[in-house]
């Protein structure tokens, strides 16, 4: 057995790129010019938009990862493990204004047979893809679409992906979608980890703060026995 396959069986982690709508035209449409008017604005050439999903593997098998509309099935079918609102909290109260976010055991990727450049393996590290599996019912759920956050742009699926990504431990400063294309709601993703992140290590430092002092006190006194 080759190295990188040992290496799979222990833990990895695949980002993949879905083309925005793949599979219906509706979507894919309303993306097209949701980008055309935004690159306009930005005056800036207009982008194909991608949608991230991942694939990790850990022993006891392999798990997608992704956040999509409310399924029809029981949740439980799809490893649903939170729950949004798309547009606005009163819309939520609607079915069909609702996403979930999955971490499905041995689960699919719908329409992955048109991801481009998937995929893309971000880490080999047992111990991060154990991370990011834990973590996954801890994401933040603000209501889709919208900037609740004040991150800078809208929170949605590559939101989803990169908090998590982060939030593991893995570099994201090189994870780019494929030519020519962009994730939207990417660096919100990104901006909430690092905050919640700076929060950590704050009162990581402040739980620490009253046992250093303590300890220079008593090396104080110490050295006033010694001298």
């Amino acid at each position: 057995m080759r190295s990188g396959q040992i290496c799979e069986m222990e833990g990895s982690i695949d980002l993949y790129w879905l083309p925005l709508g793949a599979g219906g035209h509706s979507v894919r449409l309303n993306g097209r010019v949701y980008e055309a008017v935004v690159s306009r604005l930005e005056r800036r050439h207009a982008c194909d938009l991608y949608h991230s999903a991942l694939e990790v593997r850990v022993p006891e098998g392999r798990f997608v990862i992704e956040q999509a509309p409310l399924g029809a099935d029981p949740a439980t079918t799809r490893g649903v493990v939170a729950q949004g609102q798309v547009g606005a909290r009163w819309a939520g109260r609607i079915r069909l204004f609702r996403y979930e976010v999955r971490r499905w055991h041995n689960g699919l990727i719908p329409d992955v047979a048109e991801a481009v450049d998937s995929p893309q393996r971000v880490s080999y590290d047992p111990h991060q893809a154990r991370r990011l599996l834990d973590i996954v019912p801890s994401v933040p759920t603000p209501v889709w679409g919208r900037d609740e956050f004040g991150a800078g742009e809208m929170w949605n699926s590559n939101s989803v992906i990169s908090w998590l990504l982060a939030c593991s431990g893995l570099r994201t400063d090189t994870i780019r979608p494929p030519k020519n294309g962009r994730a939207p709601g990417w660096d919100a993703g990104l901006v909430v980890a690092r905050r919640e992140q700076l929060v950590r290590g704050t009162a990581a430092d402040a739980e620490f703060a009253p046992v250093a002092a303590s300890a220079s006190v008593d090396n104080e006194n110490v050295a006033v026995r010694l001298g």
